[in-house]
């Protein structure tokens, strides 16, 4: 599958090759930037196994670009409030509660924030943003590996094909492997694999129900 730019190393690299063909059995957080040619890629390729997250920096930056300077500082501070609240509910209804006051300054603001929100949700609504919110809200954690891999990548003019890039890229990972630390609540990973286990299990238990009265 032939991606969109997904950073300089990165350029029309099939990143999800092969992917297609593995016996995916449990279910794999992802976190992306919001990008459409990513995020269908992931849909595609992983299926009901994919749970995203929707990095809420990019999802905050995006919504602030239509407002003016004056807006922009009070918004900034409204949306981080809101995202760094402990449950779904909550941090939702706070949201909301933007939305309406974006409405009466900018449509394209509103927009913007409503497009994904719910994938920008994800970790709260899972029960786990205390414990993972600080590692998993954004695309911190790949972006600093990213910077680490581009120490050893961004000096190659000219590649010869995408097998060539992955090799390097995964030579790069083991050179800097030994630099990189756990992501912080590493330790709740289990946790994680249970919440995104019974979203799945629920999914199915609902498109069963669906076709079934679909059928009658």
């Amino acid at each position: 599958m032939d991606l969109l730019n997904c950073g300089p190393l990165y350029k029309r690299v099939n990143l999800f090759n092969g992917a297609s063909s593995l016996n995916l059995e449990k279910e794999i957080l992802f976190i992306v930037d919001g990008g459409k040619g990513l995020h269908k890629g992931i849909k595609e390729v992983m299926g009901g196994k994919a749970v995203i997250q929707r990095c809420q920096w990019h999802k905050r930056e995006n919504v602030l670009k239509f407002l003016d300077k004056a807006n922009q500082d009070v918004f900034k501070r409204k949306l981080q409030a809101a995202y760094e609240l402990p449950t779904y509910d909550k941090a939702k209804a706070r949201l909301e509660a933007i939305r309406r006051e974006l409405k009466l300054i900018s449509e394209s603001a509103v927009a913007s924030l409503d497009e994904g929100l719910e994938e920008t949700l994800t970790l709260h609504r899972l029960g786990l943003f205390e414990k993972l919110g600080q590692s998993f809200k954004t695309t911190n954690c790949i972006e600093t590996v990213n910077k680490q891999l581009a120490t050893k990548t961004d000096r190659v003019d000219r590649w010869q094909n995408s097998n060539q890039r992955q090799r390097w890229v995964a030579t790069a990972l083991l050179v800097i492997e030994p630099r990189l630390k756990k992501v912080k609540g590493h330790k709740h990973f289990t946790d994680l694999r249970s919440a995104m286990k019974g979203v799945a299990d629920a999914k199915k238990q609902t498109s069963g129900v669906y076709k079934l009265a679909s059928a009658l």
